[in-house]
């Protein structure tokens, strides 16, 4: 499975992006895909994860009611809508997949892109 992640770039306070992840390979091997971030100086984190098998997605928090995570199942692609973007939402921004107990657990996850760059300022 190879995961391909873009869309990241400069963005003012309370601007919006939307990152993109391809996935391509064996991807019936797993039913999770997931966007996690790491901000300089921390650790990575869980944003939102998409199940492919019940339809559900999920949000962390300090995410949710501001990002948006949306498949197209004929690219298959995963999209990250980011709205009124924060400057604590400065990250790199990682499209994982994978078939994890815990979906925030980044251990769970066997497949990774290789990042985007989200950068929040004026």
């Amino acid at each position: 499975v190879q995961l391909q992640a873009s869309g990241g770039g400069l963005v003012r306070p309370g601007g919006s992006l939307r990152l993109s992840c391809v996935a391509s390979g064996f991807t019936k091997h797993f039913y999770a895909v997931a966007w996690f971030r790491q901000a300089p100086g921390k650790e990575r984190e869980w944003v939102s994860c998409f199940d492919r098998h019940k339809g559900d997605t999920y949000y962390a928090g300090s995410v949710k009611g501001r990002f948006t995570m949306t498949r197209d199942m004929g690219e298959n692609t995963y999209y990250l809508q980011m709205d009124n973007l924060k400057p604590e939402d400065t990250a790199v921004y990682y499209c994982a997949a994978g078939s994890p107990i815990a979906i925030g657990d980044e251990a769970d996850y066997e497949f990774w892109g290789q990042g985007t760059l989200v950068t929040v300022s004026s």
